[in-house]
């Protein structure tokens, strides 16, 4: 364990330290109305008060960005996705126009909001507190939007992703006599098959989700093939999903340059391909898990037979 007492602390050894603290990332967005408009990365972003709805932030006295921010009259909090490192990455550097090529609603006061968020925050400036060599920027929250999408995380100087604790839980006694019930509902097929899908896919959504996509968004890139094009009749059978979800899951992945699609059909762009192999690798990394107790003669078995059931429904 290492101790700073001396009243000059080290820079570094304080920023090391404060970064223990897992923060999400936001991209915070201003315009003024002459049509300026700027972002940056920050992870100061904070709750304060429920009433009134007040959240803050805070901006390096020295940015370029300050100007923007200390004349409009709003600005908005954008709280990125697990998948928007990229977008990170862009508005933490400098560049003459960030938002180049990115598409963006207008929110008050003309702060732009980006798509494809975890959530997104539009604030009335409300107060300016002098932190240091830091100004503390508190706003009102006039508007939200939460997106439901798992949050970009920053730790020790590094992205990371949200996983679910695993929560203990108290084991249920099973009594040793079977009922007539359970013990027909044993012999039922679909019954085992649903409770055995449900038993898998509550370990294994969490960590798909922790990737900040939607699970048709996942079930689309797993899909698809960067070599081959799938037409939309093969893409509505092999994802088995409502239409209205695999357009909404087309027109975000096509945003975000996960996928391309031709007059031919849809497949994975290189960014596409990299996005698939992470969640190929967690589909992986499951199933190793959760089969590891069977031998592997009966994890074939399983396999043929769960083939077979799918092609007799064909």
């Amino acid at each position: 364990m290492t101790h700073h007492t001396d009243n000059a602390l080290d820079p570094r050894a304080f920023r090391r330290a404060l970064g223990n603290f897992a923060t999400g990332v936001t991209v915070v967005t201003a315009a003024t109305t002459e049509g300026a408009r700027v972002g940056v990365t920050a992870n100061s972003f904070n709750s304060v008060s429920l009433d009134p709805p007040l959240i803050l932030w805070s901006i390096d006295k020295r940015s370029g960005s300050y100007s923007v921010f200390e004349q409009a009259s709003h600005f908005a909090i954008n709280v990125l996705a697990a998948d928007q490192i990229d977008v990170s990455n862009r508005f933490a550097r400098p560049s003459e126009d960030k938002f180049a090529g990115i598409e963006v609603d207008i929110g008050a006061g003309g702060a732009p909001l980006l798509a494809d968020c975890a959530a997104r925050f539009q604030c009335e400036k409300y107060q300016q507190v002098d932190g240091g060599d830091h100004w503390i920027m508190i706003g009102k929250v006039v508007a939200f939007d939460d997106l439901g999408r798992a949050p970009l995380v920053y730790h020790q100087g590094a992205y990371s992703m949200v996983l679910p604790y695993p929560q203990t839980s108290e084991r249920v006694v099973q009594s040793p006599v079977i009922s007539a019930r359970q013990e027909r509902l044993n012999h039922n097929i679909y019954y085992l098959l649903t409770q055995a899908l449900r038993s898998y896919q509550s370990s294994y959504q969490p960590k798909q989700l922790s990737t900040g996509l939607r699970v048709s968004e996942a079930r689309m890139l797993l899909v698809l093939d960067s070599d081959a094009c799938i037409d939309q009749a093969c893409l509505l059978a092999e994802m088995a999903m409502p239409v209205r979800e695999i357009e909404a899951a087309q027109e975000a992945l096509c945003r975000k340059g996960f996928i391309s699609n031709t007059d031919d059909g849809h497949h994975l762009t290189a960014a596409g391909e990299r996005q698939a192999n992470v969640l190929r690798d967690i589909a992986a990394k499951q199933q190793e898990q959760v089969l590891a107790a069977f031998p592997a003669e009966e994890v074939q078995i399983l396999q043929k037979l769960l083939r077979g059931i799918i092609a007799s429904g064909h």
